[in-house]
């Protein structure tokens, strides 16, 4: 009868594990639901063109639209943006280019301008920092396609058009700035031939930089001689830029073209996240599965070989002189459940590790699902934010329960802790950027409005729900330690370097980080070179393979470390996978360096504070993982002797 339920378990598993990996392949590529619903567009319906911010990778702050001399509209009107757009400095506002489906037109003016000393100023800083549009039609972002001749003709999109260049006139080594003040948009639409209505599926741009012309004196009615649709004459280049300069006039012009797609809405975005580089990816998930298969057999090799022999051993030993001889881990089970030093503290970063590891886990699974989509601008953050906050109900539970085992009784003062200690420093460095953001007057500092918004979801729902979860944690009845402890602490010998606790700890934080390193690069370039990062199905399987590999190797050095007859194992589980961290940041200053071309010290302080934030964060989380694992092994083995 055990053989067959053998044989049965064998069989689920031979069928279970194959559709579960083939179900994660394909979460790996990842599907998309959209972020807003589909809208029909008739024959000459308007269309309402958005700008957004200006962004630049050189300096990282974002900035209004209008806070250029750019065309405005007879009013401008703020469009309603949720947490996550706020947090990332998005500003949508309406803009004067007007567009009618199917309609296209040539050469519109938009307006004529004339520039004075501060506002060719300001131009020619944002084309030094190559800063870049944003426009938003239907929720699809403005970009520009690039064909790429080097990877069989294959066209690629960068959001967003340059504000202008710098170049020089031929036989002059004088540099000039241009502005682009010619943009050519191309609207892609899909047609329904039953209905003749049309949805919007691309929205392209190719700016050019022209000094245009007119004859006479400028009005309302003056034609351009440089761009005239009367005499179907267009824009094609830039051989007559328009430069920067003070009391110089700019005007500024549009064409739009529409083009029927076969792309269906549903797909709009495919194009905007071609993916040209997904055997990376794919080499990164062999990488790190090479890693856990190595963790996993030693592992294996110490709980079924290692640890089964021991066992089988000690509970074989007939007299008290022979167990004496013995060494080993059995030899600390009296002081292996001692309650570690500064107990409290461990107890709120465990409680505050869990409720990153629920936040983190419900945000990939919404993710994978495709509810969190580039689509949905904003949403990836606000979601996280909003899970954070409830979240806090399982902090205060798993701390109050690791409290209690420890013989706790003030479980209100370290509820308090646990919901403030963490999203305190957070919000600390965070407040202190956003002070620089705000000096240096970028749309990317947080209103006040958004700053009491987040302290008031942190004290009026997270801080409650700790104490809740805190209360409910504490009334249960404590974790019952598999062996006594006893009351006079054991002598640590003395230790082999290789087991010194610095030592052990950095060694430990190697593997969870070289499991997760080669996707950090894509995270990182998604952040900071404003790209889209959407494949979250491939983040997802990096996620499990980083939770196994955290709780492997935490495991498998404690066991060694208790071996050594070294007992003082809480903090340094906690610790070791924790110091990921450390490589994390590490990494993020060799990327820093190697990638990116910020040199404002501005720019470098952000940068550095919110990778601060992200290691301090993945210290927390995986830190918790390795405890957890630890704290399980270690019950485990000493559960399965017999005590005299």
């Amino acid at each position: 009868m055990e053989s067959g339920s053998r044989s049965m378990h064998r069989l689920t598993a031979t069928i279970i594990w194959p559709i579960l990996f083939l179900f994660l392949i394909h979460a790996a590529h990842c599907f998309y639901l959209p972020g807003v619903a589909p809208e029909d567009f008739q024959k000459g319906d308007l269309l309402k063109v958005k700008v957004n911010k200006l962004t630049s990778i050189k300096t990282q702050l974002p900035y209004s639209y209008y806070s250029l001399h750019f065309c405005p509209p007879e009013k401008i009107v703020d469009s309603a943006e949720n947490l996550g757009e706020v947090l990332r400095g998005d500003r949508i506002e309406n803009s004067p280019y007007v567009f009618k489906m199917r309609e296209p037109h040539m050469c519109t003016v938009l307006c004529r301008i004339t520039l004075d000393a501060k506002t060719a100023k300001q131009f020619k800083e944002k084309i030094d920092d190559e800063y870049r549009v944003n426009m938003i039609l239907d929720n699809l972002p403005l970009v520009v396609p690039i064909r790429r001749l080097d990877q069989d003709s294959s066209t690629v999109y960068q959001l967003g058009y340059h504000v202008g260049l710098k170049g020089q006139y031929s036989g002059s080594k004088e540099e000039k700035y241009f502005i682009h003040n010619h943009l050519a948009f191309t609207v892609k639409y899909h047609r329904d031939p039953q209905t003749d209505s049309a949805r919007i599926v691309g929205f392209e741009v190719k700016p050019y930089s022209i000094k245009h012309e007119y004859e006479g004196k400028w009005n309302e009615k003056s034609r351009l001689t440089t761009c005239d649709p009367h005499n179907k004459r267009t824009v094609v280049n830039s051989n007559t830029p328009q430069e920067v300069e003070a009391k110089k006039e700019i005007i500024f012009t549009y064409d739009v073209e529409y083009q029927e797609s076969d792309v269906k809405w549903a797909s709009r975005w495919d194009a905007y996240l071609l993916m040209n580089d997904d055997q990376i990816h794919w080499f990164s998930i062999v990488n790190s599965l090479m890693i856990v298969l190595f963790l996993s057999g030693m592992v294996a090799m110490i709980m079924l070989r290692t640890l089964y022999r021991d066992i089988s051993r000690y509970n074989e030993l007939e007299t008290q002189e022979e167990a004496q001889e013995e060494t080993g881990w059995k030899l600390v089970h009296g002081d292996v459940f001692r309650p570690p030093s500064n107990s409290d503290l461990l107890c709120v970063y465990v409680g505050t590790g869990v409720q990153f590891l629920g936040m983190v886990l419900v945000t990939m699974i919404f993710a994978v699902f495709g509810f969190l989509s580039p689509s949905n601008r904003g949403g990836l953050m606000t979601a996280m934010l909003l899970l954070w906050v409830f979240m806090g109900i399982f902090a205060g539970y798993a701390s109050a329960r690791l409290y209690k085992m420890f013989k706790g009784a003030e479980w209100k003062k370290l509820a308090f802790r646990t919901a403030c200690m963490f999203p305190g420093i957070v919000f600390a460095i965070f407040f202190v950027l956003n002070a620089i953001i705000w000096g240096q007057k970028s749309s990317g500092a947080v209103p006040f409005g958004t700053m009491f918004a987040l302290v008031l979801m942190w004290f009026g729902i997270s801080v409650p729900l700790v104490f809740v979860g805190g209360y409910v944690g504490f009334k249960k009845s404590a974790i019952e330690d598999p062996v006594k402890t006893n009351k006079i602490p054991r002598q640590i010998p003395e230790q082999a370097w290789y087991m010194n606790p610095t030592f052990s700890i950095l060694i430990g934080g190697i593997l969870p980080f070289g499991a997760v390193f080669i996707e950090l690069f894509f995270i990182l370039t998604s952040i900071w070179l404003n790209q889209f990062y959407y494949i979250f199905g491939f983040l997802f399987l990096v996620f499990i393979i980083l939770l196994i590999t955290c709780a492997e190797i935490t495991i498998v050095l404690c066991y060694f470390q208790l071996c050594s007859e070294d007992y003082l194992w809480w903090w340094r589980s906690y610790l070791t996978s924790g110091s990921s961290a450390l490589y994390l940041f590490l990494y993020a200053t060799f990327y820093f360096f190697t990638k990116l071309e910020i040199t404002r010290l501005v720019s470098g302080l952000l940068y550095f504070g919110y990778m601060l934030i992200a290691s301090y964060s993945f210290f927390v989380l995986t830190g918790t993982i390795g405890f957890y694992a630890c704290f399980w092994f270690t019950r485990l083995i000493y559960s399965s002797v017999k005590i005299d």
